[in-house]
């Protein structure tokens, strides 16, 4: 508990100053996170990251990853993302061929869904905070997942009874996860009150109980991962919680989903 404690303090000296800040230095936080995510996936499929195939993925990454700001860079060439992620997955697809399928076409899929979901993530990390009121929308994220997860523990400890989704993660329970959507909805009335959020409350509590939802629904998806390889944590780079998917698996579902709903 006590390195858990000490981690975690650590983690969040370094960044909410870089969060504060925004910019080029916000950016580089995001391709670090998202590249040693990245690492994080391909290891549990065992996949090296200095293979052929872990190469393509990385430039296909740092592709994704690149703020609207400076797409230019593409759109002068005459390309855009997608065009990179199509050469990218025809790349793949070639060495599948080479490789006399050692790398088959459930690795082709699995190294291209895992750059495009840690990719578009962490892209619009960053894209949250250069928005207009991004540093509140960044905050609002991360405290209504905070919220669930903290309201899911407490709530579903004390009260749980029937379990989630006892497959993928036995401990969560139905209590719980309502609960955390409770939590979420108390951030989102004090954000509503003391913030200049351009949202009704009742937009917000939409929205929050969406983002709620998604988020549990990202925490899942990365047990799921981590029951299917066999593996405990994603990794160890974070000492007392594992890896940067273990910290990050439900805002990857919410960053982009504020877009999607439009509320930025």
């Amino acid at each position: 508990m006590k390195q858990r404690i000490i981690t975690a303090i650590i983690f969040v000296a370094i960044l909410i100053p870089l969060v504060i800040l925004g910019g080029v230095p916000l950016m580089i936080l995001a391709y670090f996170l998202a590249t040693v995510g990245l690492f994080e996936l391909m290891r549990m499929r065992k996949h090296g990251m200095f293979s052929i195939p872990g190469i393509i993925s990385l430039l296909l990454l740092w592709l994704l990853l690149l703020p609207k700001q400076y797409e230019y860079v593409l759109t002068d060439m005459n390309f855009s993302k997608m065009d990179f992620l199509l050469i990218g997955g025809l790349l793949l697809l070639t060495y599948s061929v080479i490789s006399k399928n050692r790398f088959t076409y459930d690795d082709v899929a699995f190294t291209i869904l895992s750059t495009i979901y840690i990719g578009l993530g962490f892209h619009y990390f960053f894209e949250t905070r250069e928005a207009v009121n991004g540093l509140t929308f960044i905050f609002y994220s991360l405290f209504i997942i905070w919220a669930t997860d903290s309201g899911a523990y407490f709530i579903g400890k004390s009260f749980g009874k029937r379990k989630l989704w006892p497959e993928i993660s036995p401990n969560k329970t139905v209590e719980g996860s309502l609960g955390g959507v409770a939590s979420a909805l108390v951030v989102a009335i004090l954000f509503a009150v003391f913030t200049e959020i351009d949202a009704t409350l009742l937009q917000l509590t939409v929205i929050t109980i969406i983002l709620s939802v998604f988020g549990q629904i990202g925490d899942l998806a990365e047990s799921a991962f981590k029951r299917h390889y066999g593996v405990k944590d994603s990794g160890n780079i974070l000492p007392g919680h594992g890896g940067i998917l273990d910290r990050f698996d439900s805002l990857l579902f919410v960053w982009p989903l504020l877009h999607i709903l439009h509320l930025i």
